[in-house]
């Protein structure tokens, strides 16, 4: 199944015309002149690629890309500026937006953008068509390591039985990856999931995040009452990744609301329950942090019903082939190439390698030899020299 791409713009020569020619191509075009019609389209998840001008008669385009963190399904946008709104455009990639195309519009760059779209769209869809059966969704957390295979068999357990779940291991080992597997196997699979990065929001702003505010709250707050993110993952999973970074005031209204399965807007004096499944993810050492007071035992223990230690790369290297593998079909997909092997040489100086930076170094490895690549195999010289540059073979 194709693409369906939705072009929105003002201007109804300039979205009919982008409209007509990929059509002419053979896409599934949608179109909408206003934020509220495009939001209509996005909310029924009408739409795998959204064409998004910027200054639009109802508001600022970049506000759907702040809403659509909270919907299942999030379209890849590829904004339309002028060149007076470069710093619109800027700021749009800081949220998340695939590329920016400067007016007037070249149809064979935004063509151009919109293939690169499709392709990441096209290995979305992959695998979450995976992700239909226990044993498709398998793969993405491979390991024949018997520390993997019991770690495997551990979120088995965590998923059909919803209880908290603590992962903790090394930077780049895959915690995402394992809640989000753990997401895909068990019963809330069919509900959102919702991930938060601890350490990229301001204090200030966390408890709003998480539990939302009442209109005009606080100092800054909009002038419209906010769902938080404990409410938008309500019969789903809130990942909240790096729980560290988690001030203590904040951790105590996390445990709270873990603990009663509720909690109030800031500002807000209305009780709201909600069934919501809480994995933690962390790569700092939370033992040491409560023995120096930085983080709070009894939230410790509350999330770690289940605990998820995942070893790094350098100490299952005899997965490594098996994830190799698994990241060439996805890079393939994203980067649109075509490369099914990797040479005997460049697997031996792979294995070889330590890997401090674990799977995500690993991926962005494969991704580096990708395009460096005109041949149908990977081999040694395609390969960073920190990797083989203590190769012998």
């Amino acid at each position: 199944m194709s693409a369906t791409i939705l072009v929105v713009d003002d201007v109804d020569t300039a979205r009919e015309a982008i409209a007509d020619s990929l059509r002419k191509d053979g896409k599934e075009v949608l179109e909408a002149g206003t934020l509220k019609e495009a939001r209509g389209y996005l909310e029924k998840n009408k739409a795998d690629i959204c064409v998004l001008d910027i200054l639009l008669p109802d508001g600022n385009g970049l506000s759907l890309l702040d809403e659509v963190i909270h919907m299942a399904w999030q379209p890849k946008f590829i904004m339309i500026t002028a060149h007076g709104q470069i710093d619109y455009a800027v700021e749009a990639m800081k949220k998340g937006a695939l590329d920016f195309i400067t007016k007037p519009i070249d149809m064979k760059t935004l063509k151009k953008s919109i293939e690169r779209a499709e392709n990441m769209v096209a290995m979305r869809r992959e695998l979450d068509h995976l992700r239909n059966t226990q044993k498709s969704a398998a793969h993405f957390v491979i390991g024949q390591h018997p520390r993997m295979q019991a770690l495997i068999d551990l979120a088995q357990r965590a998923a059909d039985s919803s209880v908290s779940v603590l992962i903790t291991g090394e930077s780049g080992t895959g915690k995402e990856v394992m809640a989000t597997y753990i997401h895909q196997i068990g019963p809330r699979q069919q509900r959102p999931f919702i991930a938060i990065n601890c350490a990229a929001i301001a204090n200030t702003l966390l408890e709003s995040e998480l539990f939302g505010h009442e209109a005009n709250a606080f100092t800054g707050a909009s002038n419209k009452r906010k769902n938080g993110l404990m409410e938008v993952a309500d019969g789903g999973i809130l990942f909240l990744d790096e729980i560290s970074s988690m001030p203590l005031d904040m951790q105590a209204k996390l445990l709270r609301a873990i603990e009663e399965h509720a909690f109030r807007r800031v500002g807000g004096t209305t009780l709201i329950r909600v069934d919501v499944q809480i994995i933690a993810a962390s790569n700092r050492d939370l033992k040491e942090m409560i023995k120096n007071g930085e983080f709070r035992e009894d939230l410790y223990y509350r999330l770690k019903v289940v605990d998820l230690d995942i070893p790094p790369l350098r100490k299952r290297k005899e997965d490594i082939p098996e994830l190799i593998g698994l990241l060439l079909r996805q890079s393939n997909m994203s980067m649109g190439a075509n490369i099914q092997d990797v040479t005997p040489r460049a697997m031996e100086a792979l294995i070889a390698y330590d890997w401090p930076g674990n799977i995500r170094e690993l991926r962005n490895t494969i991704e580096r030899a990708i395009i460096f690549s005109d041949d149908p195999a990977i081999d040694i010289q395609h390969l960073p020299m920190e990797i083989t540059q203590n190769y012998t073979g």
